[in-house]
């Protein structure tokens, strides 16, 4: 691992990144905290509307915009973590914290692709009327979902406390 940090750190992306001037992390840092909370914005009504809140609402109508938020909030946290890491990755070498939240991520993107091919997702979508099985498995997915998204931001947070 420390390895792939030490190429990182010397990578033409990094040595433009730092060449770009005073504000270029700070902007970076700035585009990493709107995307994650795009996306734990997003995720969190829609997690919360698979455990039960909102009932009367379909779920059809909060994934409409919510899933698509999530998207492009992740695209914007990842692009964002990838360009400011790169300005001092070999600082980050042993970070408990950095070590949790790069699989967990993975681990959350996992969870969205098993969602998504879920039958009860899919009836949902669809507008039909989930059975008691299907509410129950929509339940564990918004869990599993809110305390994947939960460990991200809070391992997140922490890798500068390490």
């Amino acid at each position: 691992m420390y390895e792939w940090m030490v190429w990182l750190e010397g990578s033409a992306l990094a040595q433009v990144l730092r060449d770009a001037g005073v504000w270029t992390y700070g902007l970076l840092n700035l585009a990493h905290i709107i995307g994650i909370s795009t996306l734990f914005g997003a995720v969190l009504v829609l997690d919360l509307r698979m455990l039960g809140a909102w009932h009367s609402i379909p779920l059809p109508l909060i994934a409409r915009p919510t899933v698509p938020l999530a998207a492009a909030g992740f695209a914007i946290a990842l692009i964002s973590g990838m360009a400011m890491i790169t300005f001092n990755t070999t600082e980050y070498h042993g970070n408990l914290f950095l070590y949790i939240k790069l699989p967990v991520i993975l681990f959350g993107l996992l969870n969205v692709v098993v969602v998504q091919r879920l039958g009860a997702w899919r009836n949902a979508l669809s507008g039909g009327v989930p059975t008691a099985g299907e509410r129950w498995t929509l339940a564990c997915a918004g869990a599993m979902s809110l305390v994947v998204w939960l460990t991200v931001v809070g391992c997140g947070r922490m890798i500068g406390y390490w």
